[in-house]
Order: C-alpha cells, then structure tokens, then sequence
C-alpha cells in the first residue's frame, strides 16, 4: 500500500505525489518499488490534487482509494488504505509513503520476505532505528486503525508494540529521509 496523499504544506501546497523525480512524478516511483519488491495487488491512497495525480501519473494496475480527508494527516489515509485491503483476501499491508524515494525494491522485498503470518509486524531498520517500509499482518488492522489518527498514522501502535516487530536492516539498500521541506527537494534528480 503507498499512502500519497500529501499536500505538501511545508513545501508551498506542492502535492508530494506530483514531484518530479528522474523526470516523472514521485509517486511513479514508489509504485515501481512495490511492484519490484514483489507486492500486488497494490493500493494507493490519493488525496491532495487527486484528479492531477491521476492524470499525470501512471497508475496503471494500482486500486486507487481517494481520501477526502487527507488535510488531517496520514492517520485517515491508513486507516482507508487497510479498509480497502480488508475487502480483499491480502494477508498484510506492506505500507510505503510516497515522500521517500530513497527507498527501494530492495528494501521493500526484505520487508515483505520476513512475513511470517497474519499476526507479523515487520519493519525497515536504518541503522537499528525503525523506519519504512513496515510490513502489517491482516490480524493487526482493526487495532492499528484505533489508534491511527493526524499524522501519527501507525506510530503509536508500533511503540507500544516494539517488542513484537521484526526489524530488518536496510541501510546497506536504501536511505529513509523524507521530502518535506523546500531544502530537501535538492534530493530528487
């Protein structure tokens, strides 16, 4: 699942999903990393400028979710992503976020490669620091959709159970920074 649905507010109202990143929107990108990773079907969740997104972007393939709620962080925008992932017979949620192009198929096919059950909880390590991509079993999701809320998304769920999660280190094969500020789009190409 690639949640998109960022407007971009420290970067002027420019919708992360449409930045361009080797000459095409970031969302391409990401999507391409899921699918190299190995994960199908894949879901994207749009919110800011979902009409534009569609129209520029090749999302060819992807179950697009919008969320019109996207203003309120990225707590709305999971817990729309894994409705729609529960309507389906998915055993886990590979989630990435679209405002990390340093992250890779690589990183996104050693996540997805310690799911071990509907009840795994897996994430991305830089460094021994969690990151993304995280990997949710299907036996997780009504519990994590309680307490995603803002931007908080999972957070909250993953501190209180870091004990359970399986982290997979993934620094040798990516970089977990995020595009956020104005200073940081000197990281796309």
């Amino acid at each position: 699942m690639l949640l998109a649905a960022g407007g971009g507010r420290r970067l002027g109202g420019r919708p992360k999903a449409l930045l361009e990143h080797r000459g095409r929107p970031l969302i391409e990108h990401a999507v391409r990393s899921l699918r190299d990773g190995g994960c199908g079907p894949l879901h994207v969740v749009l919110g800011a400028a979902a009409d534009e997104v569609r129209a520029r972007a090749d999302l060819a393939g992807c179950v697009v979710t919008v969320n019109p709620h996207w203003e309120g962080g990225m707590g709305s925008s999971l817990c729309l992503g894994l409705a729609a992932l529960g309507a389906t017979d998915a055993d886990a949620a590979l989630v990435l976020l679209v405002d990390q192009p340093g992250i890779g198929a690589e990183a996104v096919a050693r996540v997805r490669s310690a799911y071990r059950s509907r009840a795994s909880l897996v994430a991305a390590s830089y460094g021994g620091e969690r990151g993304h991509p995280v990997l949710f079993g299907a036996a997780r999701w009504a519990d994590i959709t309680v307490g995603a809320r803002g931007d908080q998304g999972a957070r909250a769920y993953l501190r209180e159970h870091r004990d359970a999660i399986t982290l997979v280190e993934c620094s040798d094969v990516a970089e977990a920074y995020d595009i956020d500020t104005a200073q940081d789009l000197r990281r796309l190409e």
